[in-house]
């Protein structure tokens, strides 16, 4: 069974996922996203969305907590056991306390026990894609400064840890056993190259890196 999509609409545009294996109400949930503007892609079991190859754009995933060979809440496992990261919205018809809780502690966005109204499942569904389009962002910010991080030297790199860590140039001078002119033209460098602003800009960034700026 192939997935139905909404549209071919542009990749960058948000994508809400769907898996539950009651067809009519995967058409109700198409209709009701799509009268939002939003992109969505069907699926009757967690088997076919595995199947499937998914855009990598800001995305959540509607599921249904009783479905056909793998449960929604080992599906969820699954997903977090393979570091794919995305939302989740728990559907179902037998909630229950115990299941909620733990939906909830393993990080679904919201539980919602069927039936649900429109607006709540509208409302969980922008809350998930702002959750995903939020990582994807610190995730990006990340990237940007471990590539930056990447064109240092090593003796540029262990300058930037010694000023992060509340170091003056004078002090890191002594402890690499440089003149001061010299770490004061290492940490022009680092600065240009990790494009900082200011020194607590660098150690931001250094803290991002995972760097000691504590001075142990």
């Amino acid at each position: 069974m192939r997935p139905a999509s909404s549209t071919s609409a542009s990749s960058s545009e948000p994508l809400v996922i769907v898996i539950d294996d009651d067809a009519d109400l995967r058409t109700a949930l198409s209709s009701l996203f799509r009268s939002v503007g939003l992109r969505v892609e069907l699926f009757g079991s967690a088997a076919e969305l595995l199947a499937a190859k998914l855009p990598d754009v800001p995305r959540c995933l509607v599921l249904d907590i009783r479905l056909p060979g793998v449960s929604g809440l080992d599906f969820q496992a699954q997903l977090a056991k393979s570091a794919t990261e995305m939302p989740i919205i728990f559907m179902t018809g037998h909630g229950d306390i115990p299941m909620s809780v733990r939906a909830m502690k393993a990080g679904a966005v919201d539980f919602l026990t069927k039936p649900f109204r429109d607006q709540d499942m509208l409302d969980a569904v922008t809350t998930a894609l702002d959750a995903d389009r939020a990582r994807r962002e610190a995730h990006k910010a990340v990237s940007v400064v471990e590539q930056s991080y990447a064109t240092l030297t090593a003796r540029e790199k262990q300058v930037m840890a010694l000023v992060t860590s509340g170091l003056m140039n004078k002090q890191v001078a002594a402890e690499v056993g440089l003149s001061e002119i010299t770490v004061k033209i290492h940490r022009g460098h680092v600065m240009r190259k990790m494009e900082a602003k200011s020194l607590a800009d660098l150690v931001r960034m250094a803290q991002t890196l995972g760097l000691s700026t504590d001075g142990k």
